[in-house]
């Protein structure tokens, strides 16, 4: 049956309503229990690019050297000197993409320390050294970079795992040739350029071209990357981008995009960009955007310590307060969007939101060699699971997503320290997700009380029931996030011009202060649960969850 969307809605909610419910009537219907999903199966969104559950991987404290890199001597189990546990475990969620070197570092490196043999090769300052939070020691990787791990050792991480390479290049420190330079080292034939030969030498050479499509042009242009003017950048992106040879790969160029609602930054690049011709746009395959989600019992702040509240020790309202933030995805992607499409009106030029995550105050990290390293809870999972769910609902505009980072900092799926490994529960949210990777996206509206609580002596509320739903063949996959501290939310899902033969049910929840460590690695683990299909199809989604429900479509 071919229902509109309008028709759907208006069926669906209360009589007399007419397409949403107003407010008043919204708030009693809710206080009563009732909470409603309304999946338009005819309204299709667009394919959900696996590469929306895409990683990054910064030489930053204990990201790279005991993180993945731990050598080939290792005691640690490993293939090749990457850590076996991580390679493993990513395998297992199909990690679609990573993202290298940086982030801010990348801004500071030169590919070519990286190559070759790896006892020739020089030690640089890193770019993070002089963190206000750095503890290292003097001699430490984080402190100063050894360049054990570059170019080679991450295409063979990459490999192992199987995703694709997504490089950021130099621009504030390195000029368009050496960019150049770089993509040809990577893929230009066997034997054919200097490149080509200088790849195939050192422990892990290839003779072998390595195809690497997407390259970030930059790395926040706006800050770290230079502090560039919004109209410089776009400059600066033209030259590095023209007449770049592919050597049979698509290039996918990655214009460094704004930072949270910078809106600015978006305007000033794509104006200065529609300057010289629409044509600039079919180059510019992505606009990467960033936003870290962090708070204070003070409400946001943009100050980097008073702005961020402990991983771990938090209350309820800092709790809220980072759900909420979490929340402002949609509006950023909205807006930005908006201002795009009025210079690039075919929307040539999508969203990669390439550093994503919870960002906490420093004091949970599990070593000291662990630059903004952190403990992640529950809390940090149902910013997963928004964060997942709100790229689903804009499967139209963003075509890749990075989490910060894979692990040992910020939004980590992982922690490892020496021998030891753990799963985070943002892990878990992620394989929660594998079944939307390629399916189709269907609009979904959610209707439920908001949650009321108190920010900064000020009355606030946070979305009630958050999530999204594809379909993949006869299987409909729906994802959803209920913050509530205590209180679990039942709600009815109506599917209009379908039956559901069979459910199942996957759920994520706890105390919200809830982690895993390496002496309890299974505190926080999904488990399954009994879906019953029967009219009227409803579920109760535990407080501070995130639920998965598959239902078989007849």
């Amino acid at each position: 049956m071919n229902i509109k969307r309008r028709e759907f809605l208006g069926g669906a909610l209360a009589a007399g309503a007419g397409l949403l419910l107003a407010s008043k009537n919204l708030a009693q219907t809710s206080r009563s229990g009732a909470a409603r999903i309304e999946i338009l199966l005819d309204e299709k969104i667009g394919t959900v690019n696996p590469n929306l559950y895409g990683h990054f991987v910064e030489h930053l404290g204990g990201v790279v050297y005991d993180g993945i890199w731990v050598g080939e001597k290792s005691k640690v189990r490993n293939y090749n000197g990457i850590r076996a546990d991580l390679v493993d475990a990513l395998k297992r969620i199909k990690a679609p993409n990573a993202r290298y070197p940086g982030g801010c570092f990348a801004d500071s490196y030169n590919w070519r320390d990286g190559i070759g043999n790896r006892a020739t090769r020089p030690t640089r300052t890193n770019f993070w050294n002089n963190d206000p939070a750095m503890k290292q020691s003097a001699n430490s990787p984080g402190r100063y970079e050894p360049n054990t791990f570059g170019t080679n050792e991450f295409i063979k991480f990459c490999h192992q795992i199987g995703a694709k390479p997504y490089m950021a290049a130099n621009l504030r420190g390195l000029g368009a040739n050496d960019f150049y330079e770089w993509v040809e080292y990577c893929n230009s034939p066997a034997g054919s350029t200097t490149g080509a030969k200088m790849r195939a030498s050192g422990e892990m050479g290839s003779k072998q071209p390595f195809g690497v499509e997407y390259w970030g042009v930059g790395n926040e242009s706006w800050g770290c990357g230079g502090d560039f003017l919004p109209e410089e950048y776009a400059v600066e992106f033209r030259r590095f981008t023209s007449s770049v040879p592919g050597y049979g790969v698509p290039l996918k160029f990655i214009a460094s995009g704004a930072n949270g609602d910078d809106y600015n930054w978006t305007r000033g690049f794509f104006s200065k960009s529609a300057e010289k011709g629409g044509w600039v746009f079919d180059r510019m395959y992505g606009w990467a955007i960033h936003h870290y989600t962090w708070n204070a019992s003070g409400g946001r702040t943009n100050d980097w310590v008073e702005g961020k509240s402990d991983a771990v020790k938090f209350d309820n309202e800092q709790h809220y307060n980072l759900l909420q933030e979490a929340n402002r995805m949609d509006g950023l992607l909205r807006e930005h969007w908006r201002i795009m499409g009025e210079f690039d009106r075919q929307h040539k030029t999508k969203f990669i939101v390439d550093e994503w995550g919870s960002w906490h105050r420093s004091g949970t990290e599990v070593g000291d060699n662990y630059l903004l390293s952190q403990q992640l809870t529950i809390r940090d999972a149902l910013v997963s699971g928004i964060s997942l769910d709100t790229f689903i609902r804009h499967a139209d505009k963003v075509v890749m997503a990075n989490a910060a980072q894979v692990i040992n900092c910020l939004h980590s799926l992982f922690l490892a320290y020496e021998d030891k490994f753990v799963l985070t529960p943002n892990y878990h949210v992620f394989e929660m997700h594998l079944p939307h990777m390629g399916a189709q996206a269907i609009r979904t509206e959610f209707f439920a009380e908001p949650i009321a609580y108190s920010r900064n002596n000020q009355p606030s509320t946070v979305v009630g029931l958050a999530g999204s739903a594809s379909l993949n063949g006869k299987t409909l996959t729906l994802t959803v996030s209920n913050p509530h501290i205590s209180e679990a939310h039942e709600a009815i899902i109506n599917l209009r011009g379908a039956n559901v033969l069979s459910g199942t049910a996957r759920v994520l929840s706890g105390d919200i202060h809830a982690h895993n460590t390496f002496e309890n690695p299974n505190a926080v683990v999904p488990r399954d649960e009994r879906f019953d299909v029967k009219t009227p199809l409803k579920f109760r989604f535990a407080p501070a969850s995130v639920t998965r429900l598959q239902m078989t479509l007849a």
